[in-house]
């Protein structure tokens, strides 16, 4: 437990002599870019690497699961009026032996939900909302059984939001039914609600408000992760870049699952 608190406090650290060291126009370079990394469906390239630490799972609350999600988001111009946003997550999952202790310690790739979403390039004429729809895929791409679900998947998804000032608010949404896969496993019915609250600074800080809400509907579970975040956007050479930190309390879980989390991530941009 000790590892991963002294890494979020040496990020702290990092971003903010980062932070300081900025000068007023790349300060408001970067604060443009911190608004775009807020909006699920910026034209912006970024490959996001989060890494996420759960504590207390398992019967005797003794389970830590460690998560990479390899995020890589891409925007497609389809035309003057459409762009097309691809994202993916693919998780690394490490969890040991107290988890399930009948499964032992565990190590690989889990499940990769793949998003498109068909955007326009401008805000709404209706009040300048932001918004996003189109198909959200499950692919069984696990390398042991215990860490994925076997399942084909699909459904739709949107998003919606509004940026105002430093303020971006919205919602991201998904509904994923399996429909292929291993005949022996249970199947996937499970959505996807996520309200997300940021503000963003001068000096590109964003301060991250969400709920990872989801509910399985096969076992009736709610999963409702309350994330606080401190996001920091700054340069290394010519590489533009994002460092982001947070907690996260679980408001629900299903029976042993985790009660709180760490989060930090490193994120690569790609503006266009």
């Amino acid at each position: 437990m000790t590892r991963p608190i002294l890494t979020l406090l040496c990020v702290a650290c990092l971003l903010a002599s980062v932070a300081r060291a900025d000068d007023a126009p790349e300060a408001a370079k970067s604060e443009e870019l911190a608004k775009k990394l807020n909006n699920p469906v910026a034209a912006l390239i970024s490959v996001p690497f989060q890494q996420n630490v759960d504590y207390r799972i398992g019967a005797n609350n003794d389970g830590v699961i460690y998560k990479l999600n390899i995020q890589p988001v891409i925007p497609i111009k389809l035309n003057d009026e459409w762009n097309l946003i691809s994202r993916t997550i693919l998780p690394v999952v490490h969890w040991n032996k107290d988890v399930v202790p009948s499964e032992g310690t565990r190590f690989g790739l889990s499940d990769t939900t793949q998003s498109f979403f068909f955007s326009p390039a401008e805000p709404s004429t209706w009040g300048q909302m932001i918004w996003g729809f189109g198909p959200a895929l499950l692919l069984p791409t696990a390398t042991e059984g215990a860490l994925g679900s076997q399942k084909w998947g699909a459904g739709p998804t949107v998003v919606l939001l509004k940026q105002s000032g430093p303020v971006t608010a919205g919602f991201l949404a998904n509904q994923i039914w399996s429909f292929a896969g291993n005949d022996n496993r249970k199947r996937v019915n499970q959505t996807f609600f996520q309200p997300f609250l940021s503000y963003t600074t001068h000096t590109a800080t964003s301060l991250i408000v969400n709920l990872e809400s989801s509910y399985d509907w096969t076992t009736a579970d709610w999963t409702i992760p309350a994330n606080f975040m401190v996001q920091q956007v700054f340069k290394i050479g010519p590489q533009i870049m994002a460092g982001q930190i947070g907690f996260r309390s679980y408001l629900d879980a299903p029976p042993n699952g985790p009660s709180w989390g760490l989060r930090a991530s490193l994120i690569f941009l790609f503006p266009k």
